[in-house]
């Protein structure tokens, strides 16, 4: 089997520093400006943070579509040569080259845009970025911090504050969406 080289540039080998750089950037620029306007300390952070999380968990989703979208028009325009790609990174990775070869051409029978996205990419279905439930699992661990100091500066029990507060926020944040959801779609 001849050896070929990966020439392609993808961009996910930047998402670490672009993740980093848009949460760092979106959680400055968010914390400074809603501490200014007189804002608490914990809500400030906890919106800047969800916020911050929401963004740069969608700039990697953003990432990870284009190099699908670039793997797909490869799958169409160079079947042979991505089969070629793909068993080269198992003979990479310790496989026997006619073996390596076999496996590429059975996983791509499969699934080939998946089998390129999982090993050429590094993209797997259960560590996809998830913007929304990023920014909702900050956000709601903030929402708790926020009813068990309500509850210590009122004299409530701290549970049932704690549930209270979350269980409200999220309601709120949950219809939040849904009316969203209903007015995007509506305007497309």
């Amino acid at each position: 089997m001849e050896s070929t080289s990966h020439k392609e540039q993808h961009r996910t080998n930047r998402i670490g520093w672009l993740r980093a750089a848009v949460l760092g950037a979106n959680d400055g620029i968010l914390s400074t400006a809603s501490l200014t306007v007189g804002v608490a300390g914990l809500v400030a952070g906890a919106m800047s943070m969800a916020a911050g999380e929401y963004v740069s968990v969608s700039s990697q989703a953003d990432t990870e579509k284009a190099d699908l979208l670039r793997e797909r028009k490869e799958l169409k325009e160079d079947d042979a040569g991505e089969h070629r790609e793909l068993a080269s990174i198992y003979v990479k990775r310790g496989l026997d080259p006619a073996l390596a070869k076999q496996v590429a051409k059975e996983l791509m029978a499969k699934d080939a845009l998946g089998a390129h996205a999982r090993d050429e990419l590094g993209i797997s279905v259960n560590f996809t970025a998830r913007p929304v439930q990023a920014a909702l699992a900050t956000t709601l661990v903030f929402l708790a911090a926020l009813g068990v100091l309500a509850a210590l500066a009122g004299g409530a029990p701290i549970i049932r504050s704690a549930i209270r507060v979350t269980f409200w926020g999220a309601l709120a944040m949950g219809l939040t969406a849904v009316v969203g959801a209903l007015f995007g779609t509506m305007s497309h």
